[in-house]
């Protein structure tokens, strides 16, 4: 029994930690002086504050703070490509 209390309490630390593992370091500036920067491994922050981060596969994930979501793509290659959504529905890529 106390054997799996530990599994079930190990397994919940496992479910409750942010899985971040495949994002690179990156910085980005994008139109409206949205700064962009990712710590390998994550967190992403948008203009210095930590977003909020949804991972939507190994490749894909989205921060989001109040007035911008953040698109990042990882190519097969590892780079990365970034896009924004901010108010007002502003949008583009970041090359």
């Amino acid at each position: 029994m106390i054997r799996l209390a530990i599994a079930a309490a190990g397994f919940a630390f496992l479910a409750a930690s942010p899985a971040f593992a495949k994002l690179p370091l990156l910085n980005a500036t994008c139109p409206g002086k949205i700064e962009v920067h990712a710590d390998e491994g994550g967190p992403i922050y948008i203009n210095g504050k930590e977003a909020k981060l949804r991972v939507v596969n190994d490749n894909y994930y989205e921060a989001r703070n109040s007035k911008v979501t953040i698109s990042l793509s990882i190519n097969p290659d590892g780079s990365a490509a970034v896009s924004y959504t901010g108010h007002g529905g502003a949008n583009g890529t970041v090359k």
